[in-house]
């Protein structure tokens, strides 16, 4: 087909024009147009994330070697929605010299070896990331002032046993109160426990069981967490606080998650990761079918249960149900058994409102 002119003629008007007469829009702001590929940053460094505050990462780079430094970071505009937290390995880029006033840039987070998280509460799915890449969890409790809470401890069992973590308990104050009527709860349990009293505070002993290790602190305000950081690590500084004696509640002291290096008196070093005291310590993002592996005892007594047994107080042909009844477990598995029932009534309570929530619409 060929062009016609309306005098009916070959048309040849645009053999004048080229490419370069297409006109096109103009940009206002005469910038690149943006593109999704993103540099490789194949320079990039890796360190240690070591603490956030307020948008700004501390991250030691070159750790162990005389070069090691900490400079500050912030995160590339692709990783906004990326959590990154205290025990992170970070990729970084831009001027890593550590010199005051410089600022580099987190372009990559290194696949993570653990997550430890935490809900609100056992309906709430929002997780709230603690720590990343810990392979010990350090559970303190006091044994009075205030006074040891045996259903926060098997949260905290649960969550670190999920997140694939190795549980530690360290019981403090123990001048105050003997420690052994808490300790029974946990019989039958592969958990290694210290003792601590004010002036006899087994910090050699504690300390041995970090080297090599990275390890979370975690525990109820007011336990002497941060006392015991400040203990290991002189150089520290955590805050302490008290105990209100009205409400019997501890004063948050530790306001955020911070990486600290304990050194042994022979120069072998761990990772102590103190994080602020919490009240409770919500479940929701665990998955209830790994709820009974943290109940080690428990757990081999349930292999006897049917298929899809729910292991609650009135599930039918239950042998966690009928070893209680038939008095196979002693006081401390019946304790035990208690607060697994209780921990996964909740999610079947939480089950049970999301399927009414579902058909009420």
């Amino acid at each position: 087909m060929s062009w016609l002119d309306p005098n009916g003629d070959l048309e040849d008007d645009f053999e004048d024009f080229d490419e370069s007469s297409i006109r096109s829009r103009p940009n206002p702001k005469a910038n690149r147009p943006r593109t999704k590929r993103r540099p490789a940053h194949g320079d990039a460094l890796i360190g240690r994330v070591l603490g956030v505050d307020r948008g700004r990462y501390s991250v030691m780079l070159d750790e162990g070697t005389a070069d090691e430094r900490t400079i500050t970071t912030t995160r590339a505009r692709e990783l906004r929605r990326t959590p990154i937290v205290t025990g992170d390995r970070a990729r970084v880029v831009g001027d890593t010299s550590g010199t005051e006033g410089t600022l580099a840039r987190i372009v990559g987070i290194v696949e993570r070896t653990s997550l430890l998280r935490r809900s609100a509460d056992d309906t709430d799915l929002v997780e709230r990331v603690i720590v990343a890449n810990a392979d010990q969890m350090l559970i303190v409790v006091a044994s009075a002032d205030p006074e040891p809470r045996p259903r926060l401890v098997d949260r905290y069992l649960v969550a670190a046993l999920d997140a694939g973590i190795r549980p530690l308990l360290v019981v403090t104050k123990t001048d105050l109160a003997d420690p052994a009527p808490f300790l029974a709860h946990f019989e039958g349990l592969d958990l290694r426990v210290f003792t601590s009293a004010q002036e006899e505070m087994p910090v050699d002993e504690i300390g041995a069981a970090l080297i090599g290790h990275s390890t979370v602190f975690v525990g109820h305000s007011g336990v002497g967490k941060s006392t015991l950081v400040n203990a290991l690590v002189p150089t520290a500084g955590r805050a302490t606080g008290h105990v209100n004696q009205v409400t019997g509640r501890g004063r948050h002291t530790s306001s955020s998650t911070v990486s600290l290096r304990y050194e042994d008196s022979d120069g072998a070093t761990g990772w102590v990761i103190d994080t602020p005291g919490v009240r409770s310590f919500g479940l929701g993002h665990v998955d209830p079918s790994n709820i009974l592996a943290s109940f080690t005892e428990l757990a081999e007594i349930a292999e006897r249960c049917p298929r899809g047994c729910t292991h609650l107080v009135d599930a039918s042909d239950c042998a966690l149900v009928e070893a209680a009844a038939d008095g196979e477990l002693n006081p401390a598995e019946l304790a035990r058994l208690d607060s697994l029932q209780r921990l996964l009534q909740t999610f079947a309570d939480k089950a049970e409102q999301s399927q009414g929530s579902s058909s009420g619409r």
